[in-house]
């Protein structure tokens, strides 16, 4: 049977100490805190002209010696950490609070900017203001929160604990508004699509079902915003993008996550070649712009990201890798049995794709675009005029892990409807609808296109050196805790 265990100790000690802090007739959750500057700023500033000018900063305290008539606190902001001088003399009036304040406590505080006898910029506080009390305690080894189950649970305390985590997430941020920049100078225009969808469709995965109560009917969570934004191009958008969120109802790894963020754009009279230089110029550009070099660290993998990156068609990774050709379904089937593939009821390309992606992908370390799928496995792709077997796609694959997925846009909609019927032989009540309206879209003509897939999540991953998408997702989805007994 479940229970909750009592506070602990320190728990209690802390509690005790927030009602001193009331008795003193302080706000342990203060309020509004105007004027504060960044830790980082103020060191930056800082400089021997500086000595004596008014400094006011906010942060979470990370260290804190009390060697009694003087408390020395670093205080972290989201910027860095500075210190602060608390002298019993100059703080008199706010010592008793000053000598309540413990790890993990949010305060402001103002004074003159000074040093140490060591160096150390330092403000020399005469006024602190609690603005949250922390009633848990900081994890015992402040410079690291190790346990990586705690840290994705509590990223809350990750983010605080770990300054590099901190950077990773900024990283993140900056690397998505600088995607947005890129294609808006380009010309794109970023745009929203339902995320609440009537069809699953626009990619083969398993979606979540939920139910609109009003209309009584089903809902999936989206798999891919493809569809809709196809049917903006026949609205005559010419160069449309969204950084979206995508729901599969899928496992979870190192490299998954059910709820996943995605760029996907697409560009009226365009196909996959402009697709592969646009994508090589966008992810160039954020390279430079926020790792060392074009050599980055990916676990125990060494990257090189400059370019130009290799391009190589399917069917001749498949056989450089397997020894099998991709025609030879005798071979292909006998390689699956070995790898431990269940291939009895499988199509012939199903098998195919299951071999290339056991043997293929790990081995694409370097950037790769992966050319010319079978069209079997491409339902919404236009065919290659060469030869209509091979389908006009690529994926891009770094250490790895792929990271793109585009087309050069099928727009004919008697083939794209034929398509669809054939995909939808077999499938599960859920996934054998026909979009009909998409089908319609496409008789009022959709311009021939371009249309690429970033994954955004596996990008930053590589970009940040974070070999799992729980270091990369601010909050990953996770099995619950079993409840102690």
């Amino acid at each position: 049977m479940a229970h909750q265990t009592g506070p602990s100790k320190f728990e209690e000690s802390r509690a005790q100490n927030l009602s001193r802090l009331r008795q003193l007739g302080a706000d342990p959750y203060g309020g509004r805190f105007d004027g504060a500057e960044s830790a980082a700023g103020i060191r930056e500033s800082f400089s021997d002209s500086t000595i004596g000018r008014r400094a006011r900063c906010a942060g979470r305290i990370v260290l804190l010696r009390n060697i009694g008539k003087l408390i020395f606190i670093t205080l972290r902001d989201s910027s860095g950490t500075i210190q602060l001088g608390l002298s019993k003399k100059v703080l008199w009036s706010q010592w008793d609070l000053a000598k309540l304040l413990e790890l993990g406590d949010i305060i402001g505080a103002e004074g003159d900017l000074g040093k140490t006898k060591t160096g150390e910029i330092t403000i020399w506080s005469d006024s602190v203001t609690m603005l949250g009390k922390a009633l848990l305690p900081p994890p015992e080894k402040f410079h690291g929160l190790a346990d990586p189950d705690l840290r994705y649970r509590q990223r809350y305390v990750d983010l605080w604990a770990n300054p590099e985590v901190m950077q990773r997430f900024k990283t993140r941020s900056a690397i998505v508004a600088d995607i947005r920049s890129f294609l808006q100078q380009r010309g794109f225009v970023e745009v929203e699509t339902p995320m609440m969808q009537t069809i699953a469709g626009g990619a083969a995965a398993k979606p979540f079902i939920t139910h609109h109560n009003s209309l009584d009917m089903d809902l999936y969570l989206r798999i891919a915003p493809e569809l809709f934004l196809k049917r903006l191009l026949v609205g005559g958008l010419e160069k449309v993008f969204e950084i979206n969120r995508n729901f599969r109802n899928e496992g979870l790894s190192r490299r998954h996550n059910p709820e996943f963020t995605m760029l996907e754009l697409y560009q009226s009279c365009a196909d996959y070649n402009i697709m592969m230089a646009l994508t090589e110029e966008l992810i160039g550009s954020l390279v430079d712009e926020h790792c060392q070099s074009r050599q980055v660290n990916f676990g125990e993998l060494a990257v090189d990201l400059a370019g130009p990156w290799r391009r190589a068609k399917y069917a001749e990774l498949f056989k450089e890798y397997t020894g099998c050709d991709i025609d030879d379904v005798a071979a292909v089937r006998k390689k699956a049995a070995g790898l431990g593939i269940d291939e009895s009821a499988m199509d012939d390309v199903v098998v195919v794709d299951k071999v290339f992606e056991a043997s293929v992908e790990d081995r694409l370390v370097k950037p790769t675009f992966v050319i010319d799928y079978p069209a079997r496995l491409c339902p919404l792709t236009k065919p290659s005029s060469k030869n209509p077997k091979f389908a006009e796609r690529f994926e891009l694959y770094i250490a790895g892990m792929e990271i793109a997925n585009a087309y050069t846009e099928l727009n004919d909609p008697a083939e794209q409807e034929a398509n669809f019927r054939t995909q939808l032989r077999g499938q599960t009540e859920t996934m054998a609808t026909m979009d009909n309206d998409f089908i319609t879209a496409l008789k009022y003509g959709m311009p021939p296109a371009g249309g690429l897939g970033i994954g955004i999540d596996r990008l930053i991953m590589v970009l940040t050196g974070a070999t799992s998408i729980r270091d990369v997702v601010l909050f990953p989805l996770l099995k619950p805790i079993p409840p102690k007994s």
